[in-house]
This record gives C-alpha cells, structure tokens and sequence, in this order.
C-alpha cells in the first residue's frame, strides 16, 4: 500500500506497528509526519517514568532508521500541545489534534483506536485502522518458564534465574550462563505490555513512574527501571498447579465450618507457601455451590471461571469498592493480598455489612494473621469480622483457628474482679485455647496459653509496671511476692511521689493495672542473696551483647555494677541481651569495664 503522506496517531507509535509495518512493506510511505502532539504526550509520559513513553520515543527512533533503508522522509510537524490539552489526553485532546491536522494536509490517518477511527470514518478522512491482534502470541518471556518453574527473575547484566519446585519445596537455579544486556530487559518488558494491550485476557494493572505490574495471562509480571531500581528488572510469578478444594483433605469438620458458617475467613501463610492457590480452590468452591462470589485484588492474578467478576482496586477507589459489593450483594468476596490499612479497613467494613469475606494476607506464624488487625480495629470487633484463621505451609493446610469472644478472668490471673472481654484463639479441630488476646493498661496484648502456665503473664506485666512506674524513677525493679502483688523497688527519694497524697497515686496505679502493688527501696532489694549468671560479652556495631544460657529465654534479669543495681533486661531468643552502647546505659556499662569494675547479670 503506497501512501503520500502518512500521519500516525499515539496508539500505533505506543504498539510499535509504523515500524513493523513498513519493515514488512505492507505500508510504503512517501513522507511519515509525526504531530507534535506525539512528541509532547511521550515526553510527558517519559518524564512520569512510565513505560508507554519510553517506548513510543524508542519507536519514533526507529521510524527514522527506517528512513534510510526504505527511502522515505520523516517530518515533524503541528502545533505542540498546551499543559491543559496534554492533561485531558485522554479526553481525547491529542487524538483531535492529530485527525485534524492529518484531515486538514490531505494525509492518511493511521490508528489502532477505535474510537478514532469511528470519527475519521465519519469526517471521510483517508484511514487505515490496525485492529489489535487478540490471538496470543509467544513471547520471549514464556521461553523462560517450563513446567515445574514457579517465577522467573530478569535483570540487566545478571544471568536469568528462575524458582522451580512447588511451595515450600523449591530451588533458586540459573537459567543459562549469558548475562542479560540492558537493551535485551527492556525489549523483553517492550514485549509484554505490547501483548498485554492486545490480548482481553491481559491488562497492565499498574504504570507508575518506576514500576509497571502486567497480569499477562497467567504470568503476573514486574517491571522495574531506574530511577526506583538501579537497573531494568522484570519478577514473573506464575501458578504451577491448579488445585481443588478436595485435593487438600480437609477434615469433614473444616468442610462443613466453610460450607455452612464461616463467613469471615482469613487465609494466612509466609510469600509463596500457596495462599492464592487455596483461596482460588475456596472462590470455585463457593461458585459450585451455586453462591455469587466476586474477587477484590491487586493485582488481578487469580486465575477463576468467567462466573467470577474479579474485581481491581488498582483501579478502584475502596469507597467503590464497598458501593459495588454492597449493591451487588456477593456471597462470598475473595479479597487477595491485604497490604495496607485501608484494605483492613475496607474488609472490616465490608465484613460488619453482613458480607462474607476471605481475605488472604502475608504471617510467618498463624496468630500473626490475627495480630496484624490490632491497632487498626477495636478488639471488641474482631471476634464478628473473623471466625476462622487457616495457615497454609508448603501448598497444604497446617494449622486452623477458632476465634470467639468470652468475658473472663485471663489465663494466669484468679481475681474475678479482673475479668474482662478476651478474644480466644483456640485450635479448631481440638478447641484447645492457645491465645488470649486483651487489653492490659493501655496495651493490647497476645498471651500464649497452650503449654503455659504464669511465666508469660507475668513477664508482660513487670514490663507494663516497669513502664509505669518509670514516669516516677528511672531505676525501677519488679518483683512478684503473691499471685496478685508485686513488690515495685524504687529509689529511696522517689517512693512518696509514687504514693502520693494519702495513697491517691499508687490507688490508681493498682486500679489502671489490675494488680496489688508494694512500693519498697531498692536497697531491701540489693541485701537479699543474689545469684550471679555466667555470661559472656561481645560488641558489634552499635550494641553490647550479652549472651547467657539458652534456659534463660524470655526471664528477666538485673544488671548490676559490683553491688549497684542498674537495671533489668529481658533474656531474647539464643540467650542474648543487647543494649545500646550509645545510651547512657550502655555508656555507663562501657565506662565500669574501662575502670575495671565487675559487670554482673543476676537472678
């Protein structure tokens, strides 16, 4: 096809189709006129750092090289548009700029929109309209996948690599031995949002300015570039296998808890592990049972039946959100990958509205799911949002959670004038409790109950009291003498500002705690018999370390100077003790050893 002048619109500059067209002669061009307006809409888009602008100036380029092997001229030309047009591009400012200059010089428009087509054809403009292919094509990317690959990892000047295996049971191996050049990562990311806007099984779900998240059939796809990465890089996660509800032998317990009332689901597991896996299982299951199941995500990378409506807040604000699933009524809504608070925010919410809900959400440990709610909604609210925690590890259900409300006196206390609302975590299948959750002073807090007996109440509570009681003096040291007191040693001059006026201060200390409180001086302290703790010292950047014996986990311990108490610390994982050396602890603990004097860690 010989054309005089030939005027592309910004859709086929972005897809690359001038080029390919003329490459393979279907179009024979006089003169290419390129509309400022091209310019200007790239240039913006470049500046944002988005993908579609540096790869429609890459094909501007192209088409001028072009020029030279086939013999045709390359004009810019046109008004450049002002910051308003620009802006409402979209509205389709830009396109009505290049169609009227194209119409009014007598040249052939050139457009893979359709909308853009239907108003030339229209005005009776000369046109060719390039329909989008919608057949997928094979791109380089899936060269790098085979059967058992779970992600592939693309990065300038670094060999490719893939993770293969299934979850939980999978390897980090090099792909080939030819490192990736810059120019190869970024045709490849070129390739994939070209299929991406051609295929109705595809769509880019995020262009920020550094970041592009591509759903492309099955491959949900990142791409990063400088300035946010330092290099072009490309994450593609694939599922490896599609499962059913029944492959994961649930006891007829669960089944009949997820079939009949469950209605607030969290499905929890660390990166990986196979939560999207179950929560697609979980969201055919529901359709199967002939219940309306829409999915909120972002991005949208369950791989559903048409049945389904998947659902981008990507796309979205949450308030919209919450208006369609409230006026379309789903039975079931999927919310996969809960980040941030507003998306706890807006399953609460959605929950609360009588909507059933299951939300999938990132926790190395089954509590943590629960945890990661505390702060962002009342305790109260929590029993009525979630009902049932399931932990996946390695593709397969390893530990399920009952959560119910009970007003009670707290594992380890007796008092029952300390009874208070408690969120009880307990094992589904059992019913052992194996949480408590409840406010303690001004704090939320998580006890493990299964296996415990008082130690980890205790703990927690000497922290509490020592917080408290810090307002008054800085050494402060917790003792418990009964199961409801403590004996709280402070310095001599601090104790009758702790007590206060006719006991006014220390009343409602007791009261805000929940405990009986004896307030002595640390030097009845210092003369009962103390049992020094071997231990050994290191220092590494910032920090002095303590370390002591394993037993020691979780206990407090005092750190004393000769006979000097200087204050109490709580023995971490391995039997370590870190303090700060840049503190005035730490700086006093540093100036003893200088000076020669014995650091001890007692009982």
């Amino acid at each position: 096809m010989k054309i005089e002048k030939l005027v592309p619109d910004t859709s086929v500059i972005i897809e690359g189709i001038v080029s390919r067209k003329i490459e393979k002669k279907e179009i024979v061009p006089e003169t290419v006129i390129i509309h400022e307006a091209i310019l200007a809409e790239l240039e913006h888009q470049a500046n944002l750092n988005k993908t579609v602008g540096y790869f429609g100036l890459d094909e501007i380029k192209k088409i001028k090289e072009l020029s030279k092997k086939f013999d045709f001229k390359v004009e810019f030309a046109g008004t450049r548009p002002r910051a308003s047009e620009i802006k409402y591009a979209r509205m389709g400012e830009v396109d009505a700029m290049i169609r009227d200059f194209a119409y009014e010089n007598e040249g052939t428009l050139i457009t893979a929109d359709k909308v853009q087509a239907k108003v030339a054809e229209a005005k009776g403009m000369s046109l060719i309209f390039i329909e989008l292919e919608i057949k997928p094509r094979k791109i380089r990317l899936e060269s790098y996948f085979d059967s058992n690959t779970m992600s592939v990892h693309l990065r300038e000047n670094v060999e490719p690599f893939a993770k293969k295996g299934k979850p939980g049971e999978w390897d980090f191996v090099k792909i080939n031995n030819e490192k990736l050049k810059h120019d190869e990562v970024k045709e490849i990311a070129k390739e994939i949002i070209e299929e991406a806007n051609s295929r109705r099984d595809s769509f880019i779900e995020i262009d920020r300015p550094g970041s592009t998240i591509v759903q492309l059939g099955r491959y949900r796809t990142v791409i990063t570039r400088p300035p946010f990465s330092d290099g072009w890089e490309i994450t593609a996660v694939r599922p490896v296998k599609k499962l059913n509800l029944e492959d994961y032998k649930l006891s007829d317990k669960l089944k009949k808890r997820i079939e009949d009332q469950a209605e607030g689901v969290l499905i929890a597991g660390a990166p990986g592990m196979g939560k999207s896996t179950f929560a697609q299982a979980l969201a055919e299951h529901y359709a199967n049972m002939n219940k309306i199941v829409k999915t909120v995500e972002a991005p949208r990378d369950l791989v559903l039946p048409d049945s389904i409506t998947q659902l981008s807040i990507s796309h979205g604000s949450s308030q919209e959100i919450h208006d369609i699933l409230l006026l379309s009524r789903p039975d079931y809504t999927i919310f996969d990958e809960m980040r941030n608070t507003e998306d706890f925010r807006l399953f609460s919410d959605l929950r609360l509205s009588g909507v059933g809900m299951v939300g999938v959400i990132h926790a190395t440990k089954p509590i943590d799911a629960i945890q990661r709610f505390l702060g962002r909604i009342e305790l109260g609210v929590i029993p009525h949002i979630m009902d049932t925690v399931v932990f996946i590890k390695n593709g397969g259900v390893e530990k399920v959670f009952n959560v119910i409300m009970e007003v009670k006196v707290p594992s380890g206390m007796t008092e029952s004038d300390l009874a208070r609302p408690i969120v009880v975590v307990s094992d589904f299948e059992d019913g052992k409790p194996e949480f408590e959750i409840y406010s303690y002073g001004e704090e939320t807090v998580v006890i493990p109950v299964q296996g415990a007996v008082e130690t980890p109440l205790k703990e927690l509570a000497k922290k509490q009291i020592v917080r408290e009681f810090q307002r008054y003096a800085e050494d402060v040291n917790v003792e418990f003498v009964s199961e409801n007191k403590v004996a709280v040693y402070v310095p001599d001059k601090a104790i009758a500002g702790i007590i206060g006026k006719e006991g006014k201060n220390i009343n409602k200390l007791e009261e805000q705690l929940g405990i009986g409180i004896d307030v002595r001086a640390l030097g009845e302290r210092e003369e009962k018999q103390r049992k020094d703790v071997h231990y050994q010292m290191d220092q590494r950047g910032n920090s002095i370390i303590l370390f002591v014996d394993g037993r020691y986990f979780g206990r407090n311990l005092d750190i004393m100077i000769g006979k000097e108490y200087l204050l109490t610390v709580n023995v971490g994982k391995k039997g370590e003790i870190r303090i700060k050396n840049n503190n005035q602890i730490g700086k006093t603990i540093l100036n003893a050893l200088n000076y020669g004097e014995k650091v001890r860690v007692v009982e």
